[in-house]
């Protein structure tokens, strides 16, 4: 072997290397980071009762861990809960404190408020009762199988573009990827729905408004994985996994609710397929679809950028035929 090979494959596995290693720092990073500063970040609660009686509050609740906003009843402030106007809220009279919480929404923010809420109770020399407007279901009254879905709902993603370009590989096979990729999307999503509803009993709401979420938050990550496979080759594949899992998957908020992570974190999260599909399978299973636009239209960009990102490449590859075709025939 000639000195100028082992140059360059020393070069090469130096290159290797150091990537593979700014990719294990980077995952420490996504991880770590958002874990270590996490907690109530301008979480959005409701207030109900007189001026006087909810001075206490305010002054409790001082700071950026909450962003309180106020209704003149307490049915106006049970329907805000429902509606994910605001994560819970408080109603404070002279003889009592009745914290309202949707713990389907986000357990963390409802064990804060919570606490919050036994606070103002202790100053007030009162007592608080907790009214769990949106609770997860009596067979998962954790919400774990919700939690859990999150990972077979990003390799949903990622394992029909790997199969997928393996089999039907090339320009020809591109139309068949994509047309593949979105039934799959429809036989995924109907199929977690099932297994969540049914199976494991962890979401009780409409199913086949679940599922619809579903199909299209599969669709938003299969179709992105597949175009940048189609552009960019085995290089785009890894990035678009790299993103779903390093960043998308710790962001996304899916077992605390996208409040507790860090104002930044949590808005990039929710802008990646993983936290959008994860806050719209909470709105559509827990509250009628409350809240669902969001999400919903994040995730079909991010459907349409991939399918974009799957033209370009074909009409990249009936170039690159027509361009053979011609200098065979010269």
């Amino acid at each position: 072997m000639s000195k100028h090979t082992l140059s360059a494959t020393g070069r090469r596995l130096t290159l290797v290397v150091l990537g593979l290693a700014a990719l294990i720092t980077t995952m420490l990073c996504a991880f770590a980071l958002p874990s270590l500063h996490s907690g109530p970040h301008r979480v959005p609660i409701g207030v109900a009762g007189s001026e006087e009686a909810t001075k206490t509050l305010r002054r409790s609740a001082d700071g950026d861990a909450w962003k309180i906003r106020s209704y003149p009843t307490t049915e106006a402030l049970q329907a805000a809960v429902k509606d994910r106007e605001v994560s819970g809220g408080l109603a404070v009279t002279g003889h009592q404190v009745d914290i309202y919480t949707a713990t389907a929404g986000g357990p963390t923010a409802t064990g804060a408020l919570t606490a919050l809420g036994d606070s103002v109770a202790a100053q007030q020399s009162t007592r608080a009762t907790v009214h769990d407007l949106v609770p997860f279901t009596e067979d998962d009254p954790r919400g774990a199988g919700m939690t859990a879905a999150l990972l077979p709902m990003i390799f949903d993603g990622i394992f029909p573009a790997l199969i997928l370009a393996g089999t039907f590989p090339g320009h020809r096979g591109l139309r068949t990827r994509v047309a593949g990729a979105l039934l799959f999307s429809v036989v995924a999503g109907a199929a977690i729905a099932a297994v969540l509803q049914f199976a494991t009993h962890s979401v009780d709401g409409n199913y086949w408004l679940t599922a619809a979420g579903l199909v299209l938050g599969t669709a938003a990550l299969s179709t992105t994985l597949l175009g940048l496979q189609a552009l960019l080759g085995m290089a785009g594949f890894a990035l678009g996994g790299a993103l779903m899992m390093l960043l998308g998957n710790p962001l996304s908020g899916l077992a605390t609710g996208p409040h507790w992570l860090p104002t930044g974190w949590a808005a990039l999260g929710q802008l990646l397929p993983p936290g959008a599909s994860g806050s719209l399978l909470r709105a559509n299973a827990f509250f009628d679809g409350s809240g669902a636009g969001r999400p919903a239209l994040t995730l079909a960009v991010w459907a349409g950028i991939g399918i974009t990102l799957a033209l370009l490449a074909d009409r990249r590859g009936r170039r690159t035929a027509t361009a053979r075709s011609e200098a065979a025939t010269v």
